[in-house]
């Protein structure tokens, strides 16, 4: 098998993942962070919100912009890739400018000030949807035939596993 041939092979793992069950667990994971974050900013998170101070109510009220914001692109992404995978669209289509998803690679910035002062719970959010994010995001580059963010590899065998486990480490327990 040529360089070429194994390029080839190793390209299309991403496509074969998301035609397989480890796109449903990972589709059920990031819809149910969306209706949990959904439900704990509207209620528990709200209610909390007003009891921070002056500073930190601001960092709470940024994050949460973000988060859904974040949480709103994932869905997207999630819902065209389970189009594809159900026939109601091509990957042509898909990938289509006016339905593609750009995923944001940004995370949250976890080391500014007062950070230690919003609820646990909006913290452990933001980052099960950085961990989510970041396992969509290689999952995203897989498809595409191109590498996540990182630099040049020294085996290519061994970044396509490295992404692999990435794309289906889910987040820890908290």
């Amino acid at each position: 098998m040529t360089q070429s041939d194994q390029s080839n092979d190793a390209q299309s793992i991403g496509p074969r993942i998301v035609a397989t069950g480890g796109f449903d667990t990972l589709y059920r994971e990031g819809m149910k962070l969306v209706e949990d974050a959904a439900a704990y900013l509207d209620g528990e998170g709200r209610a909390a919100s007003k009891i921070l101070g002056r500073d930190a109510s601001l960092l709470y009220a940024s994050q949460s912009m973000q988060l859904t914001t974040r949480l709103m692109q994932l869905a997207s992404w999630l819902l065209l890739q389970r189009a594809v995978r159900e026939g109601e669209l091509t990957e042509l289509e898909a990938q289509s400018e006016d339905r593609r998803v750009e995923l944001s690679t940004k995370m949250a910035d976890t080391d500014v000030p007062m950070w230690s002062e919003l609820p646990q719970r909006m913290r452990q959010m933001i980052e099960k949807a950085d961990s989510l994010n970041k396992r969509i995001h290689a999952l995203d580059a897989m498809e595409r035939g191109g590498a996540a963010e990182q630099a040049e590899p020294q085996n290519p065998v061994n970044s396509h596993l490295a992404r692999l486990r990435s794309a289906f480490d889910g987040p820890a327990e908290s």
